[in-house]
């Protein structure tokens, strides 16, 4: 790391302000009719946040429908705790994943580093099949707003390897 990203991260918030946002059809289906579900990837995302002395002040389930999701994510960029949002889900290629086409809209300075590193962890794990990820980050008004694939395994890798170690550095530049 140089000296300069030691210097930025000093000064960078130590905790910070998460809420999540799971883009799942299927599971918004069975809560809306009162059936149970499991969110594996919200659960190992709060406890992640959690174990690094962060919070998760949200968390949201939504339709891969494109205003719902761009609702959702507009609300929790209005809410003055909230410092960044996680998205599960969507960022794929079928015709239902909207994810992206809801977000790309909404942000002012996008982060493609974070897309690019994803993808080469990705196929380090999982092969060529890496393409098919759609993520992508970028800030909105100062929030910082991660797009990741909905598998507990695509969450702990962007989780642990890029947004827990550099949440407060690019907070900290976004904030000027």
């Amino acid at each position: 790391m140089s000296e300069t990203s030691k210097e930025h991260k000093k000064t960078a918030p130590r905790q910070v302000n998460f809420a999540i946002v799971t883009v799942s059809t299927s599971r918004y289906a069975k809560n809306e009719s009162g059936q149970t579900y499991t969110d594996a990837s919200a659960d190992l995302a709060s406890n992640l946040l959690k174990a690094a002395g962060h919070f998760v002040l949200s968390k949201r389930l939504v339709s891969d429908d494109l205003p719902m999701i761009r609702s959702s994510l507009t609300q929790l960029v209005e809410d003055p705790q909230i410092q960044a949002i996680l998205t599960f889900g969507g960022t794929g290629v079928t015709p239902t994943d909207v994810t992206i086409e809801s977000v790309l809209p909404l942000i002012e300075k996008e982060l493609p580093g974070f897309g690019e590193i994803f993808r080469r962890l990705s196929y380090d794990q999982i092969g060529t099949a890496a393409i098919l990820t759609r993520c992508t980050a970028g800030l909105i008004r100062g929030k910082c707003v991660f797009c990741i694939p909905g598998s507990p395994q695509a969450v702990e890798t962007a989780l642990t390897t890029l947004i827990i170690p550099e949440i407060s550095h690019v907070l900290a530049h976004a904030r000027g």
